[in-house]
C-alpha cells in the first residue's frame, strides 16, 4: 500500500530514506520498499512513524487533513 503522505512527511522534515529506516530499525533498502509500495507497511510502522513525526494515523492514512495527534493513552 503506497501511503503519500510518509514520503510527503520525510521531506518535510528534511530527512533521507535512511534516517527514517533507522527510526524503525529498517536498512534503506527495506524502508524503500515500504515507501513505494512495494511492500505494505505493518501497522506497528505506521504508529512508530505517527509518533515519530507527532501526526495521527489518520493523517497518514489521508482520512483527515489535520495532522494533529490524538491525545494519547499513558502508561
Amino acid at each position: 500500500m503506497y501511503l503519500p503522505r510518509i514520503r510527503e512527511l520525510r521531506e518535510d522534515h528534511d530527512l533521507i530514506q535512511e534516517d527514517v529506516g533507522k527510526v524503525l530499525h529498517l536498512k534503506q533498502p527495506h524502508y524503500a520498499r515500504y515507501e513505494t509500495g512495494k511492500r505494505d507497511f505493518p501497522a506497528e510502522y505506521i504508529v512508530k512513524l505517527a509518533m515519530f513525526y507527532d501526526v495521527s494515523t489518520d493523517y497518514i492514512f489521508n482520512l483527515t487533513d489535520d495532522p494533529k495527534p490524538y491525545k494519547r493513552n499513558k502508561k
